[in-house]
């Protein structure tokens, strides 16, 4: 509260006078403010001559005694990170992890210290397979790694699209010049069959899968030719390449479109294709572009909409209601911003929210069906919790360690959450249970210090700075400053933070980190954990965020430089 309380008042020019006669500029007041005031007033009053003012036992030892209240939250919540890493790593599990052990396992050696399990995304016969494989290993590397669940929250989506045309494309790739330099590809399997996916390893473009009967697909063998109508009125022709347990790779040199029903020939037998999907068909929007927005549930077909402004539903029917003249709408990810310029309701009695795209990029944004939509202007009449997420919270309580929740707005929000854990009656499981509040709404950021207080009626108590949606209810601006701040209140509180969004996630998707996100990686790391997400490379990305972890153990503290020893300056 003194540190919440302090950041109401502008002390710059305080700063600047302390700072002129050598004394503290304020700038760490977090972890014990009435100390560093009380030691600061202390030294201008040596300067003036008068002695202190405050004994030494009001100024002594409160530092480090609030750096170890905030060091044991930490391990309570969190658990004892690896030797000589000040912040733990926390690793998002993908649905492979349920039934692949080394998936696992190569996260422990690499230095994960928490599993994450986003309760999104799969059911809780998976998530309990993940959880059993995470105490298996953490049982061989010796050391205990936790488990936290993300329950999900309301999420406000887009509606349905009507998909498009059920056609596929077999394509090749060339040089600037127009050479074929890897030929089109055909995946093909037998109708009715267990699927058998492709291998990554084919180079050039993905093969096109596509299933035919089991008795034409029998008698496909290497060098067999296959005639194939492209929906374009030309013919292509495809050869028999490889032969695996139950597909074959034709490839051709010309592309080929190729849709459901299309009838294939070889030695005179014809069989038709299967199993191509539908094109996902999206709405393409440029600023400027208008779009209503609907509490109907209905599905947008936007090939009957030629001429006509896109009516879509919203997946929550409440947030329509809420969204008023002038307030913003952001979907993607903030990818299209739009503004509400006008609210009606139509004769069958529904809304319609008409918005005006005011952000996209030049050439348009395509807006495809359940993409999330964010209302920074809005006040949704909603719960944190949905009933699915209550269900999800028994189960979080009885398996996992920590429960993750996210749409936290306010108090109530707060309030509402712990009597759901309080009305679970388990009073020993959800006393040990760690609870972390995800800030990721304006509200939430600007009720920060009432949403803690309230928090901290759960001893096992920690927040997430989940800087995804932040950014885009804020703006990406103001993501230069606002996770700075929200760490710095919580360590006022001595509130453990986890850091979250986009750690290192070009080095786990591709294998090589960009120089910008090392310095964010080293911003991230003044946080007691960081949460790396899934990618092909991520035991890559645990491995350099533990070797930055120790290495910046040595130089900072929070936001508190610390002078060791720069070898490389020693001569």
């Amino acid at each position: 509260m003194h540190y919440a309380h302090l950041r109401t008042k502008d002390l710059r020019g305080l700063q600047q006078r302390l700072s002129s006669v050598g004394a503290t500029r304020l700038t760490t007041t977090e972890p014990a403010v009435q100390a560093r005031l009380k030691a600061a007033r202390n030294v201008i009053g040596a300067f003036a001559g008068e002695g202190p003012l405050y004994p030494p036992s009001d100024v002594v030892d409160a530092f480090e005694d609030a750096d170890e209240i905030l060091d044991e939250h930490a391990e309570i919540l969190l658990g004892e990170p690896l030797p000589d890493t000040p912040s733990c790593i926390m690793v998002t599990l993908p649905t492979e992890a349920a039934t692949d052990i080394e998936l696992v396992r190569g996260f422990a050696k690499s230095g994960m210290d928490l599993a994450r399990i986003n309760c999104a995304h799969d059911d809780e016969t998976v998530w309990k397979q993940m959880i059993d494989n995470v105490h298996t290993v953490a049982e061989e590397v010796g050391r205990e790694i936790r488990v936290s669940m993300d329950l999900a929250g309301p999420k406000v989506r887009t509606g349905e699209i009507a998909p498009g045309a059920e056609v596929g494309r077999a394509r090749v790739t060339r040089d600037k010049t127009g050479k074929v330099l890897t030929p089109a590809k055909l995946w093909i399997t037998a109708h009715g069959s267990e699927p058998v996916p492709a291998p990554e390893s084919l180079p050039g473009r993905p093969a096109l899968p596509i299933e035919v009967t089991p008795e034409w697909f029998d008698k496909l063998e290497i060098g067999s030719v296959i005639n194939v109508p492209d929906t374009r009125g030309s013919r292509r022709a495809f050869t028999v390449t490889r032969v695996f347990d139950g597909a074959v790779l034709a490839e051709g040199p010309q592309k080929a479109y190729i849709s459901n029903g299309t009838l294939l020939e070889h030695n005179y037998d014809r069989s038709r294709v299967y199993g191509i999907p539908a094109v996902v068909q999206r709405i393409n929007l440029k600023v400027g572009d208008r779009l209503i927005l609907t509490d109907e549930e209905l599905t947008y077909d936007p090939s009957l909409g030629s001429g006509r402004t896109p009516r879509i539903s919203c997946t929550l029917p409440q947030a329509v209601d809420a969204i008023k003249v002038g307030h913003r709408v952001l979907f993607d990810d903030g990818a299209i911003a739009a503004v509400c310029i006008d609210k009606a309701s139509t004769t069958d009695g529904f809304n319609d929210v008409e918005l005006e795209v005011t952000r996209a990029r030049p050439q348009g944004v395509n807006l495809a069906a359940y993409k999330g939509i964010n209302l920074p202007d809005s006040e949704l009449p909603l719960p944190s919790l949905t009933e699915e997420d209550l269900q999800h919270l028994r189960f979080v309580v009885q398996y996992a360690d920590i429960a993750a929740i996210s749409f936290i707005r306010n108090v109530a929000d707060v309030e509402y959450l712990l009597q759901a854990l309080a009305d679970i009656g388990d009073p020993a499981a959800v006393e040990r249970l760690g609870l972390v509040l995800k800030i990721e709404t304006i509200p939430g950021y600007e009720g920060l210090a009432q949403i803690l207080l309230t928090g901290m009626r759960h001893e096992n108590f920690g927040i997430m700075i989940a800087r995804g949606d932040l950014a885009v209810e804020l703006g990406f601006d103001r993501m230069a400053e606002v996770p700075q701040l929200i760490m710095a209140l919580a360590e006022a509180a001595h509130v453990p933070t986890i850091l979250a969004t986009q750690v290192l996630e070009n080095m786990a998707k591709n294998g090589l980190p960009s120089r910008a996100e090392i310095t964010d990686a080293a911003m991230a790391l003044r946080a007691e954990c960081v949460m790396l997400n899934k990618g092909p490379h991520i035991n890559d990305a645990i491995k350099v965020l533990t070797k930055m972890s120790r290495k910046l153990g040595a130089s900072q503290r929070k936001s508190r430089l610390l002078l060791r020893k720069v070898k490389s300056w020693e001569e």
